[in-house]
């Protein structure tokens, strides 16, 4: 059972809080952090019990691996949530999370349901605000903004190969978009478009006008046929 969100405070300045608040709103104390191993939602530090699935709390430190922030330029640490291992920014709670066990992520919650770094790349931008490109955690390019299954509307920065940037909230939002069906909605979305795609090119092709019977095509012509045009002319 979830805790009352009622009953949590800030324990910086005793301020209330929700469970998933990420950061106290009257001091900015850091509260919240990806805990849940289910649904990978913003756990308050006192909570037990996920707020938005009920999965136990799972979050331990990892190694001492680090990186910095491709978003704050704070320092990403190694944390395991569950049997998942992540980079997460301590100052704005961003994580990053590498190719395969993104890929992992995805699958699990779909019965091995294409995912992310399988959709052909398209740079996409969040409905508003001021876009930003991130560098890749592995390799310091620059990612490719993406909207998650095209249909999600968050949008996640990838580097195809290498692993996935998420802002604070943005994986909880992911998994949520797989467990709710939205995977499949994309695929009948893609196959409906090839098929709209293929219509209109066959409407097209109807459309245009016949060659006339006058038309060669010499580039199809054999020497044998060339000889008998010549041999015909001179006839005449």
């Amino acid at each position: 059972m979830a805790p009352d969100a009622g009953a949590l405070h800030c324990p910086n300045c005793g301020g209330p809080a929700a469970p998933g608040d990420a950061a106290c709103r009257y001091c900015r104390a850091v509260l919240a952090t990806v805990s849940c191993p289910t649904c990978f939602a913003l756990m308050f530090d006192g909570a037990v019990y996920c707020p938005a699935c009920g999965a136990r709390r799972s979050r331990t430190a990892g190694s001492d691996r680090h990186a910095p922030c491709p978003s704050c330029r704070g320092t990403m640490q190694d944390v395991q949530v569950g049997e998942t291992a992540m980079l997460e920014c301590g100052r704005c709670r961003a994580v990053w999370i590498d190719a395969a066990t993104f890929e992992h992520i995805c699958a699990s919650q779909e019965s091995q349901a294409a995912v992310l770094h399988q959709w052909p790349g398209q740079q996409r931008t969040r409905a508003s605000g001021e876009v930003k490109y991130r560098k890749c955690v592995a390799c310091g390019t620059m990612m490719n903004r993406l909207n998650f299954g095209r249909l999600s509307g968050t949008i996640v920065d990838v580097c195809r190969g290498h692993g996935t940037f998420l802002d604070a909230g943005e994986l909880h939002a992911v998994v949520q978009f797989i467990q709710r069906g939205g995977l499949d909605r994309a695929r009948e979305r893609q196959i409906e478009d090839l098929k709209e795609q293929e219509q209109r090119l066959r409407q097209a092709q109807m459309a245009r006008p016949s060659s006339p019977a006058t038309d060669f095509d010499f580039e199809s012509w054999t020497r044998t046929d060339l000889q008998g045009l010549l041999d015909q002319l001179k006839r005449q």
